[in-house]
């Protein structure tokens, strides 16, 4: 049996890093049963995928996963025993386990994939910066669906 139905992948607003690893998995992913998703920890309004990391997902041939894609906030309700909820960077998993009433199964990505370090925030950043981030986002969650698909 599967360990997780849905994948979570969180940062601060949900518009750049989370939905560019979330484009990577569900390429990744595609022929796999499990939900993957983006979240944000400060989602004042839906907004769409910032217009760098669309650029460098639409170079690399990943838009359509991205193309419907708004900024959603993480909720209380996101949580449970068969959701895998991976933040982009170690901040953000802390101020998950201080702040939601009953997060469970949270990890940096970096920490669940045994990698040395979080991927670089691009926010504000060059288009170099959004690339180099989703280089990083590409080892790590090709790292991860290998390690989901070894637990399932």
């Amino acid at each position: 049996m599967k360990r997780y139905d849905k994948l979570l992948l969180v940062d601060k607003e949900d518009t750049a890093m989370a939905p560019m690893a979330e484009a990577i998995m569900q390429h990744r992913m595609l022929l796999e049963d499990i939900l993957i998703e983006s979240r944000g920890l400060v989602v004042l309004f839906e907004e769409p995928v910032n217009p760098r990391a669309w650029q460098v997902l639409d170079l690399k041939g990943l838009t359509t996963e991205g193309e419907q894609h708004t900024s959603r906030q993480l909720e209380e309700a996101d949580f449970d025993e068969r959701t895998l909820v991976l933040t982009m960077q170690e901040a953000q998993k802390e101020k998950i386990l201080s702040e939601y009433h009953s997060p469970v199964n949270v990890f940096t990505l970096r920490e669940y994939v045994g990698a040395d370090e979080d991927p670089a925030d691009p926010y504000g950043g060059s288009l170099e910066e959004y690339e180099t981030c989703f280089e990083q986002l590409w080892f790590m969650t090709n790292r991860l669906a290998d390690i989901i698909k070894q637990e399932g």
